[in-house]
Parts: C-alpha cells; structure tokens; sequence
C-alpha cells in the first residue's frame, strides 16, 4: 500500500514536471517566435532602407560572381544583374566600357587581395547617367571568403549640375578676363573706387593721362586725374553718386601731361555696396568742331547776306530761321515783319498780300502743295511769274534735319535777253539761208546749231537729217558716203574741231562721189561757235591743175611729216607739261582757294593732260617707228623685276577687276633692251589683256629663253579676236564695211605700237587670238 501511494507521488511529480517543461518549451517558443517576426521585420525595413537609399550595394565574391539589386541592375542598363563582373561589359549599349571594366577588375582585385579601398567615377557608354564606386574588402559576416563590397551612388544630376556650374564659371571668368581687357585697353580713361572713395582700379589711358609709370603707383600715390572743382575733390564727388544712388556727369578741364589743357566729359557710376566707377571722354574736339561749325555757320550766312539770289531756311518745324536781304525784297518782306521763327504758311501769306506770288485760283491748296516740299525727297523747282511782269524761279530744297532752304532768283532780265537773243538768232539764220556760200555753225560741243539751205545741197545730205542737231561725228557719219575718198572725212571733222574749241582757221578741199569739188574752211566765231563755210570749185578747176595742186600737197604733206617727227616731242611735250604744271600749281591753290567746283575741273584737267600726254607719247613712238627714227638706248635689264614693275603700275586696275595675274620666270633673265621702249611694249600689252578680261580673268606672263633670245608670252582668257578683228586691230583705222560711209576707231594704238616697238629691238611680236576664249601674244627679243 505503501508502495503504491510512493509510486503515484512520483508519477504525480512527474507529470508535474513534465507539464511544467512543457509550459516553459511553449513559452519560449512564443518568445522565440516573436523574436522571429521582430526579425523578419527589422530585415523588410532594412532591405526597404536599402532599396531607398541613394546607394546601391554590390558585392563581387572571389570568383567573379555579382550580388546586388535590380535597381543597380537598371542604372547599368540591365534588366537583371548580370552573374559575373565580366560581363559587365559584354554589350556596348548596357553596362560599362571595356576600359572602366578593366580598372574596375583591376581595383577589386586589390581590395580583395590588401583589402585596400578605392574610389572610381564612371559614366556610362550611351548615357548621361554617372556613377560614384566606393569599394572596400567585405566584411566576413556580409560574404565571407575574401568578396568585395562596392557602393554605388548616382549623383548624375550633381554631375549635370556641376558641369553646368563650371561652364558658367569659365564663361564667368572669359567675360570678366574680356571685359579686364576691354577696360584696360580702353582709349578714355577708367577707374574704380572702392567703399572708402580711394582708387582701387585704373587703366593704362588713366596712367598715360597722369603720366605716372604705372597702375601701382597711381594707387598707392591716389594720383587723381581731375583737379578739385569749386573745392570739392574727385573723391568727394564720387562719395555724394554713392549716397545719392545716381549718376553724376560733369564737364572739366584737365591738364595732360604736356602741359595743354582739355576738355573732359567725367561720370561717376555707383556700383550698389561696392564702390564708384568713373571714367573720363576727351570732348575738346567736338568743343572744337562745335565752335568752327558755329563759325562756318555764321560765315556762311554772312555769305549769303552778299548773294544776289534770295536764300531763306527753316527748320523742322517749318520755322523761318534764315533770311538775307535778296529773299525779303523778292517777296516783299516789310522791315519788322515776319521775323525769325514766322511759320512757313504765314510768310507765304504775307507775300501774297504784297503780290509777290503768282496768281492762282485756289491757294489755300496752292500753299498746301508748297508745304509738301519739306517732306519731298528731291528737290524742288517751279517758275512764279508775278503780275508786275517779275519772273522768279523757285528752288526748294528739303534739309537732312527734316528742314527746307528756299531759293529765288529774279529771272527777268534772263529771259528778256533770252528773247532778244532768239531774235538775233532768227535773223542770222535768215541772214545765213540768203547767202550763196555753204555756211554752218557748231558749238563747242560738235553739235550743229545751224546751216543754210545750201549746206546739205552741197554735201548731197537730206534737209530732215539735220532737224535732230548732229553732232561732228554724226554729221561725218552721213557725209562719208558722199565723198570719193570716205577717209577724207576725218580731215572735216578736224577742221571743225580746230575752229570749235582751238579757235584756229583751217581749211582743206575734197572731192565728191560724184565729181565735184568742194573747198571748205574752219572759221573761230567770237561767241565761241565755229563756222564751217563749203564752197564748190569744180567748174574753176580743171584736171591738170587738180594733179598738181595734189602733188605739191603730196610734198608739203612729207615736209610737214619732215618736220613734224623734228619737233614733235618739243611741240607737243612742253605744252602739255606747262598744262599740268599750271593745273598743278591751281590744284594746290598757289594762286589762291578754288570752289568745290573749279577743284573738280582743275582734277578734271590734270587728268586729261596725263591722259593725253600717254596718247601723245604712243603717237610719237609709233610715229618715229615708222620713219625708222625711234631711239633706242639699250641697257642690261633683269628682266623678272622689270616686268614686275611694269605689272605693278598696273595694280589698282587689275585689283579692281579681281583680275588674278600669274608671273612666271626666272630671276637670271637678263637682256639689253630699252626700258622706257619694252616698258611700253610690254604695258599696252598688259592694258588689252586687262581691258579685255572680264571680272574675276586671269592673266598669263611667262618669261622663258628660247633660240639664243628671250620669250615673253602674255595671255589672257578675255572675250578674244575672230581673223577679221585681230586684223583690223593691228591697224589703226577701219570701216565699218568695203566702200562703206562710217570709219570706226578701235580702241587704241596698242597693238601697232607694241609691235614696231618690239621689231625696233630687233625681236619678233606673234599674236594669236579666239573669239570668246582669249588672246595670247608671244614676244621674242634677242639677249644682246
């Protein structure tokens, strides 16, 4: 019995124990298991953490293997990470370039070998996005066996930002360093104050004005440009701009280093907290000008005070502001009334009160139209014939400045000399149509004024070709036909001219197509006209008498030719020379200030006679060629630099045309040779081939030796020559065709003249020429 309640007591205690082990199991499994839960959540938070950090880890174990998440995956360009680093590069749109998977192989390995950290920045092929790699040997609980840990940050808006921010700074630092360089290399001079009102800053125009050695010593003497005035200093003017927040500009004089004493316009520019800038503008010349075009201006109208002709100007505002004595007394302009300032419209009134403007029905509109005139863009010109028998001629002149200046003359007297002077006219000519003798009158100009009934009779013209006022070319022209020999013509128009503007008599005979003779004789007029007066003799002349009269011509025509090649150099050289020489001493006013418009005549003149006196030259030489009496003074020349001097002249003319010119020779050429003679050959040349190249041309010298002599070609690739006009080229004259009524001069005695020039040396001129693809002229000339 006694065992039994033992054996249940230990039964009991074992069941109780039993029941308490297994009280405490499921308490601490409750316990194990939210530790479990709290677990699980903690790893969430941390991997959430992880997935919103700005940093992505990456783990790279020993053998090459990846760990690391999808977002990682997506900032290589990846859908997933690949398994191992090398594939990182293993396409050229996604991941790294094979040299930033190099290094990065590279410096992991060093990590996981030393466990040294590195760092490495990398962008990525294709893309804009930037990456930051920290990495270091990973810690053993994170992966053990030597792996490498790499954080990987995106700061590719930082880098978008940090390269716009260095952009903006070197701009920053180009425009400030620009705008140093402006100031410094400025004419004016600069400077710049700092809080305190002492110079902080000055340019090289403050230090040359100062005449100080440099900027350092302007700042540490405080040397100021300009002086103190009403006794406040420069300093203390730019302290009043700083407070006032203001500008301040002045007008001072400042003593330069020479000592001279200028004007200078001086502003002082607040710059908010930082300090004053100022600088300085020379304005004595335009004080200058401003006082010489006050001078001008009032010398101008003392001028005008003097002319007979009525000025008056007004201004923008149609305001009379100018009026001299002539202007008031052709409009009737009372003393004391309509002063200075008397609008436009109300002087226009006033004069029509005192019957000074002509008589129109509606003048409101009249006066209306008048007013127009300041607007207009040309000027303007009208006649006003007034009712006491006055004639104005009007003038209105629209101003730059929106102004007019008004112009009258009284032309009265004009025309009542213009009247008498037709009736004079109109009886000469009766006169004229009464005589028996073929009588006409030119002008200067070469155009017929008038002729008798007998003077297209006598040279077989049509009375209406005449009605048109020909001129002497035009009237050759007709006339050619009618002559036996149409050379002949050339010698009328010569005896026109010489009464016209040589005021000389000449006279000459010919004979017509049709078997008459006429005489006819140039005859200088006192009016400045010239009198061709024809008479034919063919019924006073018989034929053995026209035989010799044409013989002895013939002789006195080679004694004259004689002569003429004597003296021509003399004869026509000094009056040409004494021409340009007085031209000369007028253009430099020796004898006193010339008009604008005697200055234009007197250029004109200079011009002319240089013109003419290259003609008279070419006249000469070809002249004395042909009489086989041109001089030749031969001496040794290189011939490179001597065409190239020739080519030079010529500069201006060929830069014009943007003509290119190809030189090509041999600086040993030499030969002897005239250079005043071969300068003009070769520069006629020159000037056809120039003439004849359009723009854009290009002209061809080549110097070569060639048969014991030298070669000179020069071509061009200009409009060229067809057979028929190479030849007449070569002459000096032609007609227009065989037997024809008009002779045509080329353009000058280039050709020709070249050509005796070059045979005078004793050389060889060759000239080949294609209409529309240019001309080549080849030149031989013996070396000795």
């Amino acid at each position: 019995m006694d065992l039994g309640s033992t054996a249940l007591a230990l039964l009991g205690l074992l069941l109780a124990a039993w029941t308490a082990a297994a009280a405490w199991l499921m308490i601490a499994a409750a316990s194990r298991s939210r530790g479990a839960e709290a677990a699980r959540r903690n790893a969430k938070r941390m991997a959430r953490l992880l997935e919103e950090a700005p940093a992505a880890a990456l783990v790279v174990r020993s053998d090459g293997r990846l760990e690391g998440s999808d977002r990682l995956a997506h900032w290589l360009g990846f859908d997933q990470l690949p398994q191992f680093i090398s594939e990182l590069a293993k396409y050229p749109d996604r991941g790294l370039s094979r040299e930033q998977l190099d290094e990065l192989t590279q410096k992991v390995r060093l990590a996981q070998k030393s466990a040294a950290p590195f760092r490495m920045a990398v962008t990525l092929p294709g893309s804009s996005r930037s990456l930051a790699l920290r990495g270091s040997l990973a810690d053993p609980q994170v992966s053990p066996a030597g792996a490498a840990l790499i954080w990987v940050f995106d700061f590719s808006e930082s880098e978008l930002e940090l390269g716009r921010m260095r952009k903006e700074a070197a701009r920053a630092r180009s425009d400030f360093a620009a705008l140093v360089g402006l100031i410094e290399a400025a004419p004016t001079p600069m400077w710049f104050r700092n809080a305190d009102m002492e110079l902080q800053l000055v340019n090289k125009a403050y230090v040359a004005a100062v005449g100080a050695d440099d900027a350092q010593s302007v700042i540490d003497q405080q040397i100021e440009l300009v002086e103190a005035v009403d006794g406040e200093p420069p300093a203390e003017i730019a302290r009043q701009a700083a407070q006032s927040g203001a500008p301040i500009e002045r007008v001072v004089s400042v003593t330069n280093v020479d000592g001279m004493r200028r004007r200078f316009r001086v502003s002082d520019l607040p710059l908010a907290e930082e300090g004053v800038a100022g600088y300085a503008v020379d304005i004595q010349e335009q004080e200058d000008l401003a006082r010489e075009h006050r001078a001008y201006r009032e010398a101008q109208r003392s001028m005008l005070d003097r002319l007979s002709v009525g000025v008056a100007q007004f201004d923008d505002q149609r305001r009379l502001t100018f009026a001299n004595q002539p202007f008031r007394r052709l409009l009737g302009v009372r003393p004391g009334a309509s002063g200075l300032g008397t609008p436009f419209e109300r002087l226009l009134s006033d004069a029509r009160d005192e019957g000074r403007l002509p008589e129109v029905r509606d003048f409101p509109s009249w006066r209306k139209d008048r007013m127009a005139w300041f607007e207009a863009g040309d000027t303007q010109e009208e006649d006003w014939p007034l009712s006491d028998g006055t004639h104005l001629q009007v003038v209105g002149q629209p101003m730059p400045d929106g102004g007019l200046a008004l112009i009258l003359e009284d032309r009265t007297e004009q025309l009542s000399l213009a009247a008498n002077r037709d009736t004079l006219l109109r009886t000469r000519t009766a006169m004229l149509d009464s005589l028996f003798e073929a009588l006409a009158v030119f002008a200067p100009d070469g155009r017929l004024q008038l002729w008798n009934h007998s003077f297209p009779e006598t040279w077989g013209l049509e009375p209406d070709a005449l009605d048109e006022h020909p001129s002497v070319d035009a009237l050759l022209g007709l006339i050619q036909p009618n002559l036996a020999r149409p050379k002949q013509a050339k010698g009328v128009g010569e005896v026109i001219r010489s009464a016209t503007l040589d005021r000389k008599e000449r006279a000459g005979r010919l004979q017509l197509a049709d078997g008459r003779t006429i005489e006819f004789a140039g005859i200088p007029l006192p009016d400045g006209n010239g009198l061709l007066t024809t008479l034919d003799v063919t019924a006073n002349e018989q034929a053995e008498t026209a035989l010799r009269d044409r013989a002895e011509a013939l002789e006195q025509a080679d004694k004259v030719k004689t002569r003429f090649l004597a003296n021509m150099s003399y004869e026509f050289r000094t009056p040409l020379t004494s021409i340009g020489g007085f031209a000369e001493l007028l253009q430099a006013e020796v004898a006193g200030p010339l008009s604008d418009g005697a200055k234009e005549y007197v250029a004109a003149i200079i011009e002319s006679v240089a013109r003419l006196t290259d003609q008279v030259e070419n006249v000469l030489d070809l002249s004395q060629s042909e009489a086989g009496l041109l001089p030749i003074a031969r001496r040794e020349l290189s011939l490179l630099a001597f065409v190239t001097g020739v080519a030079r002249a010529r500069e201006d003319v060929i830069e014009a045309k943007s003509i290119t010119l190809d030189l090509r020779g041999s600086q040993a050429l030499k030969l002897q040779a005239d250079p005043r003679q071969l300068g003009r050959a070769i520069g006629q040349l020159l000037d056809n081939a120039i003439e004849a190249s359009g723009e854009k041309g290009r002209i061809l010298v080549d110097l070569a030796k060639q048969d014991g002599g030298v070669r000179i070609v020069i071509s061009d690739n200009g409009r060229g020559m067809d057979e028929n006009e190479l030849a007449l080229a070569l002459d000096g004259m032609r007609s227009a065709s065989e037997g024809g009524a008009e002779a045509t001069r080329r353009q000058g005695l280039g050709l020709p003249l070249a050509r005796q020039l070059i045979e005078a040396h004793g050389g060889r001129f060759d000239i080949h020429s294609e209409k529309r693809i240019g001309t080549s002229v080849s030149l031989w000339l013996p070396l000795a």
